[in-house]
């Protein structure tokens, strides 16, 4: 067979485009034999009633770093297995080797796989972050030796990384490609489950930003975790994108020091730049966070106008600008744009484009945005303006730390210790707002 190393693809016969992603030159041949499907000899599976399954009780591993265990879902499950991407340098292994310190601390036995660093260079980092000096490593590739090895006293934790290093030697394809990593990371898997050890696993991200390997390394996992932030900055995000055992799109925010990440206390205040953009009241998963959308709209002299967004979705801005042309009467053709939201955090919700579109405006037509004033809502292609979900705890988050506005759309009830409420039903009223 021929494996697509990009999308795992397969085909009886080599080719030079794969079909299924549209990759040049990605098809790799590997044994049929070990795909072939397996009859089992005529065994047959057991089937249960949900009654009859015995409930079962675990204990949550805490890691004793908040932000860490919120994403994870209020800590580590046993016999889970948690996969953390990012970009190269991001802290990921540092984080791993902090929470493996914590681990050690509260009576687990931790195992660290090293296969990208030597043992001298893994206790470097280690004493750096005051890692205790019982952490077992292992400095192995070879992945089947270290789960045989493991397998007769397996430990509460098992950090592995990277899952693009390690291999099996029953197949012939080099470490890092598509068969390895899947075949690894079930291997791995089964492994979880059957010793009930927790297992995370380091993943390496692609320039696009996705995980490295075939997509279903994400499906097979229990836990998926991208850790987000500029490496030029302090401020790093962790993020779960998928939970079997928790909330997703839940967020933690560390700030990286010389002795590690630490986690940052109070997370919208250090999103809020005061560079007198337009505040938006973020809901990532169960928390609140206020963010600061800044825009600068400028006069272009290009054929084709820029639209430049940091943190926020480039076609949304597009959409965004064609409502306000529309129904405002006010252009942006022969403009330049750009949008950044402050801190490095990403919004996806619909619900920040009353922020979006306030920033905007104020540029624009250089206003000012009211002080001590929040925008939440979605705006819609006909220029209305529409309810989200959360909206309470948002201004609860707001009202915090001072805010004394909110701009929202009609039909939300005013709450006692809230801010005041100003309702639009149409994205036009927000002209009315901008002094």
């Amino acid at each position: 067979m021929y494996l697509c190393q990009v999308c795992g693809y397969r085909a009886v016969k080599w080719l030079g485009r794969c079909p299924g992603c549209g990759g040049w030159d990605t098809l790799v041949e590997e044994p049929e034999g070990s795909r072939r499907s397996r009859g089992g000899g005529g065994r047959r599976a057991s089937l249960l009633r949900l009654a009859e399954v015995e409930r079962a009780e675990f204990r949550r591993y805490s890691s004793g770093i908040g932000e860490f265990d919120r994403v994870l879902g209020g800590g580590l499950v046993p016999a889970s297995l948690v996969l953390i991407g990012g970009d190269p340098g991001i802290g990921k292994s540092t984080l791993l080797l902090q929470a493996a310190g914590e681990y050690l601390r509260g009576g687990l036995r931790v195992v660290y796989l090293a296969g990208e660093e030597s043992p001298a260079q893994v206790r470097l980092r280690a004493e750096r972050v005051a890692v205790p000096g019982d952490l077992e490593l292992a400095a192995e590739t070879d992945l089947a030796a270290v789960l045989e090895t493991l397998g007769e006293n397996p430990p509460q934790v098992l950090i592995v990384d990277s899952i693009q290093t390690v291999y099996l030697p029953d197949l012939s394809s080099a470490p890092g490609s598509v068969s390895q990593v899947r075949e690894a990371a079930a291997r791995l898997l089964r492994w979880a489950k059957e010793k009930g050890t927790a297992v995370f696993v380091v993943g390496h991200v692609t320039k696009e930003g996705a995980l490295a390997g075939p997509r279903v390394l994400e499906h097979l996992v229990d836990v998926v975790l991208y850790f987000e932030g500029d490496r030029s900055g302090p401020y790093r995000i962790l993020r779960a994108v998928k939970n079997r055992f928790g909330p997703v799109d839940e967020i933690g925010v560390f700030e990286m020091g010389e002795r590690g990440l630490s986690p940052v206390a109070n997370p919208s205040a250090f999103f809020l730049s005061g560079g007198g953009g337009a505040v938006f009241p973020a809901l990532e998963g169960t928390r609140p966070l206020l963010v600061e959308i800044q825009a600068l709209v400028v006069k272009s002299y290009l054929a084709a106008p820029r639209r430049t967004c940091v943190g926020f979705d480039p076609w949304r801005l597009s959409m965004l600008l064609a409502i306000l042309e529309k129904h405002l009467g006010i252009s942006f053709y022969d403009r330049d744009v750009f949008l950044n939201v402050a801190g490095g955090l990403k919004i996806r919700e619909p619900a920040a484009d009353l922020a979006v579109c306030a920033a905007l405006l104020a540029s624009r037509l250089e206003k000012t945005l009211p002080p001590e004033t929040v925008f939440c809502g979605e705006v819609g292609l006909s220029g209305e303006v529409r309810r989200v979900m959360g909206l309470s705890v948002r201004l609860k988050e707001a009202a915090r730390l001072g805010f004394r506005r909110a701009v929202v759309p009609s039909g939300t009830s005013p709450e006692p210790g809230l801010p005041d409420l100003v309702t639009l039903s149409r994205v036009e009223a927000l002209l009315e707002d901008l002094s």
